[in-house]
């Protein structure tokens, strides 16, 4: 009986964490839920002024290529097509105002277990993602998509005598498709820095080792950017050159982070060193006291 109930009682101690850490996560999943379902809410109710807001970059490609404005116009060919677009909307403007809701409680959850100095080198990376992803989406905004539909408005033909007229008539679902794809990858992007970082000052990359695969680095930005954007040149480079400056600013970082641990490592073993000192003139104070005390005796 005794060992049964020891065994109950150590069983009801290691439950009593784990039950606090799933109650604990349990709250942060629902304040993160609430964040995002209002956040969608407020972007569902606002869809339609988003979309004439997404639309701009497009009006700034008719504009170069001087054509009418009547020329910046879109089409469904479903009935709900819309209307689920106008989903997609609210979803994705939803996870990007409740991303700092939601990253401050997944802090809020990792904290307890981290120490001090742990907290105060996570909270700057968390800072920098939403900073680095909204610097990748006005990249997009403003520089990437006005060129591709540029690139794409060029390709129209206006007819003529042995010529078919070719116009652009884009529909409202993949204009949205490929504006959410673009700000996707350029944000994903954009987190190198923090990424790399977070490895270097886990000791898992060193800036000898990233400079040595630079060459692999920029074969693997254009692969990436191949993949993530539409086929012309235009987007592919856009996003190919603004990653191979950010693999570069991640040496740099990742070498600041290197020399920061090898000051504090230095800061270390002079303070090792230091109590060595103190304690071997302390043991030879003790020797000299010892010696008086016997000549005199």
């Amino acid at each position: 009986m005794s060992n049964r109930s020891n065994e109950e009682q150590a069983m009801e101690a290691s439950a009593a964490p784990l039950m606090s850490h799933l109650i604990e996560l349990r709250t942060r999943l629902m304040w993160s839920v609430a964040a995002f379902f209002v956040a969608f809410i407020l972007c569902y109710a606002f869809s339609a002024q988003i979309f004439n807001l997404l639309v701009v970059p497009f009006q700034w490609a008719v504009k170069w290529q001087n054509l009418p404005e009547d020329q910046v116009r879109f089409i469904y060919t479903a009935p709900q097509e819309f209307f689920f677009t106008r989903i997609k909307i609210a979803a994705f403007g939803g996870m990007i105002l409740a991303f700092p809701i939601i990253a401050s409680q997944i802090y809020r959850f990792i904290a307890p277990g981290l120490y001090s100095n742990e907290r105060q080198a996570f909270l700057p990376y968390l800072i920098a993602t939403p900073v680095l992803f909204l610097l990748g989406s006005c990249l997009v905004y403003f520089m990437v998509i006005p060129m591709a539909m540029w690139f794409f408005l060029s390709m129209e033909q206006t007819g003529g005598e042995g010529m078919a007229s070719i116009q652009h008539l884009p529909k409202v679902s993949e204009y949205l498709s490929l504006i959410m794809t673009l700000i996707f990858a350029f944000g994903l992007v954009f987190q190198l820095p923090v990424a790399i970082t977070l490895l270097a000052r886990a000791g898992l990359v060193t800036t000898e080792g990233l400079a040595d695969k630079r060459k692999y680095a920029i074969v693997f930005a254009f692969v990436a950017a191949a993949i993530l954007t539409p086929p012309d040149p235009l987007t592919q480079i856009g996003l190919a050159v603004p990653t191979i400056l950010l693999y570069e600013i991640s040496i740099i970082s990742a070498r600041y982070v290197e020399r920061q641990k090898r000051e504090a490592q230095a800061a270390a073993d002079g303070d090792d060193s230091g109590d060595g000192e103190e304690t071997a003139a302390s043991e030879s104070d003790d020797e000299q006291d010892s010696d008086s005390d016997s000549k005199s005796s």
